[in-house]
């Protein structure tokens, strides 16, 4: 399972989605990954998304890997 800073990925994704105003396939396709995958990873089927899935959902909504979990520099928490 991949945890963000206070909320579990599948949680930091819906809420990223939903402040986009995308659906689940929109992020798909902004992604380049199958809607198959956005669900599973909301739904807290897929525990562990590969690296590169990870770096497509940041790239799609423009965002860090570090943002996209909501990781803080500790000098800045």
């Amino acid at each position: 399972m991949v945890y963000c800073q206070d909320k579990m990925l599948e949680q930091r994704l819906r809420q990223l989605r939903k402040k986009a105003g995308w659906s689940q396939q929109k992020l798909a396709e902004k992604a380049g990954l199958s809607y198959n995958v956005i669900t599973k990873i909301e739904q807290g089927v897929a525990k562990r998304p590969s690296i590169q899935t990870m770096m497509k959902l940041a790239d799609a909504f423009g965002i860090s890997l570090d943002d996209l979990v909501g990781r803080r520099n500790k000098n800045n928490a």
